[in-house]
């Protein structure tokens, strides 16, 4: 059996974690520079508010019904979402997590367990050791966990968080229950082809033929038909290894000389490089682009990208940098206001698996190098050594005009109790 851990609302449930005059208001987050809406409580749902919201858009909204209104959290969302993660730890040997707010737990050899308490105990101690409210859906598969976990959430009230599928009649009733656009990994696309040939449920699509389904979606759609069909197919992935990594920003302002993107696209490169050093991959190819803001509509507009193919795979920080720059100068223009640019790194291997070239060998020394940067980066706070190519003085800040406190990561903003 597997059982799928996820955090009901998780960003606005943080907020509120620390706050609880927050408690049945209406919350929504904003994403990088208070652009738009990404995380809304059920109360804020309730209202129409969509996901993806332009955030001014919907002002005279927000203020009219009350909605609390932050800015993105990262570094309590972060925090939080580990200590979700190692409770979790406790309850199974075997756990992948999935994302910030879900995980997947494997329950082998827990036939003699009465997994409707497990999973009331697992809720129970995460509400009261982190103040997050989750659902748990339980199941044979992967798949049906997702879909067990979907009737949890949606009817908190009669499954006091926790449903299980255990038996057959209750894997159709469910696959019957849920539209083929929720199944999990079915995408807009797939589901679009899907329902021009009738398929409107997950139990529709279970009973497709497995030729059809392999053309259609290839072998990934195929195992997920198995696993909805109570197939165990798909297994944890303990490592989940990204398969690219992006650094993109929208700047405070409009820069119109290249030594300002330069810095920028330095900056961006480094970030990538470390995110690679992380899960111990390097990278054969990035995507390096830029763009001026296309809410100007009275000045020029100009939008270009750019694929480096490199002569070797790296995740130096000093060498993906070099290699950004050189990009850049390819694609930039002269008399144009950007407003973004952004940096994708692609095509990984694992980083002891780099090849080698003949005239390039510092590659050992590179290594050696990060690590002592890393290091000392993690040990003294980020971006404390830097390129030469980036800005000594700058540390990148977004619009966050409405941030919360970071309650459990700074300590000046610690919750003070006056007794």
């Amino acid at each position: 059996m597997f059982a799928l851990i996820d955090c009901n609302n998780f960003y606005a449930s943080c907020e509120r974690a620390f706050n609880p005059k927050l408690m049945g208001k209406p919350i929504v987050v904003l994403s990088n520079n208070d652009g738009c809406v990404i995380a809304r409580s059920n109360e804020a749902k309730a209202l129409g508010i969509p996901m993806g919201a332009v955030a001014f858009e919907y002002e005279n909204l927000f203020v009219d019904n009350g909605v609390f209104v932050f800015s993105a959290n990262f570094a309590l969302y972060g925090d939080m979402s580990q200590r979700v993660m190692s409770i979790l730890a406790d309850y199974s040997p075997e756990m992948e997590i999935y994302s910030i707010d879900e995980a997947f737990l494997k329950l082998e050899g827990f036939e003699n367990f009465d997994l409707q308490k497990h999973g009331e105990k697992m809720r129970k101690q995460i509400l009261k050791w982190t103040g997050i409210p989750t659902s748990v859906g339980i199941a044979p598969t992967k798949a049906l966990a997702k879909v067990a976990n979907r009737i949890a959430k949606k009817y908190t009230d009669k499954t006091g968080g926790v449903y299980i599928i255990d038996s057959e009649e209750k894997r159709i009733k469910a696959l019957k229950w849920l539209p083929v656009e929720d199944v999990w990994g079915i995408g807009r696309q797939h589901s679009k082809r899907l329902k021009a040939i009738n398929v409107n449920t997950a139990y529709d699509f279970t009973l497709l033929n497995d030729d059809l389904v392999r053309k259609q979606m290839a072998v990934v759609g195929l195992r997920l038909k198995h696993d909805l069909q109570g197939i165990p197919t798909l297994d944890l992935d303990e490592i989940p290894i990204k398969k690219n990594i992006a650094t993109t920003r929208s700047f405070e302002k409009n820069y119109t000389e290249l030594s300002d993107l330069q810095e920028r696209v330095s900056t961006f490169a480094v970030s990538c490089a470390e995110k690679l050093r992380k899960q111990q991959s390097s990278c054969n190819s990035f995507m390096l682009f830029v763009h001026t803001n296309g809410n100007r509509k009275y000045l020029p507009q100009y939008s270009r990208n750019i694929v480096v193919k490199l002569p070797f795979a790296t995740n130096s920080s000093i060498e993906l940098s070099k290699f950004a720059l050189q990009a850049l100068n390819k694609i930039f223009r002269k008399g144009y206001h950007y407003k973004k640019a952004g940096i994708i790194v692609m095509d990984f291997i694992h980083e002891d698996k780099a090849q080698l070239t003949l005239f390039e060998n510092s590659h050992a020394k590179h290594k050696q190098l990060m690590k002592v940067l890393d290091k000392i980066n993690n040990a003294f706070g980020q971006q404390k050594i830097k390129l030469a190519s980036q800005d000594l003085k700058r540390v990148w800040k977004m619009k966050q005009e409405k941030l919360s406190p970071r309650y459990t990561t700074k300590l000046s903003d610690i919750i003070s109790i006056n007794a």
